[in-house]
């Protein structure tokens, strides 16, 4: 049996080829995916802005530690890719960052 780490995981890609119905729907959503959007949830959280170049997606992967970051990355690339697909938005390639939360090193300020 395998150690489960969790990981948070960036997916980031630019809008490519989006519908006008896609387009008007993602401008009529604008507001509920800007900054205060960005969380790091299973489902994933879509933030992106009024100029529809780039989105980005934030997601916890729990994930075998010995498949490491990059099955992370790549659980978190394939979620995105679904939910783009099932809404029928058109992107370009998807490029991920992933953190293992299990294994980061946090640094206390001692008090002054």
């Amino acid at each position: 049996m395998s150690t489960q780490h969790t990981y948070r995981v960036i997916v980031r890609g630019t809008w490519e080829g989006l519908t006008d119905a896609a387009r008007e729907r993602l401008l009529a959503e604008v507001e509920e995916h800007g900054l205060a959007a960005m969380q790091f949830t299973e489902e994933g959280s879509l933030t992106y802005d009024r100029a529809l170049k780039h989105f980005s997606f934030r997601y916890v992967v729990v994930s075998d530690a010995e498949d490491g970051e990059e099955m992370a990355s790549a659980i978190a690339e394939d979620r995105a890719q679904t939910t783009l697909g099932r809404a029928g938005y058109g992107h370009g390639g998807l490029r991920s960052t992933a953190t293992d939360m299990d294994t980061m090193k946090i640094n206390y300020k001692g008090r002054r």
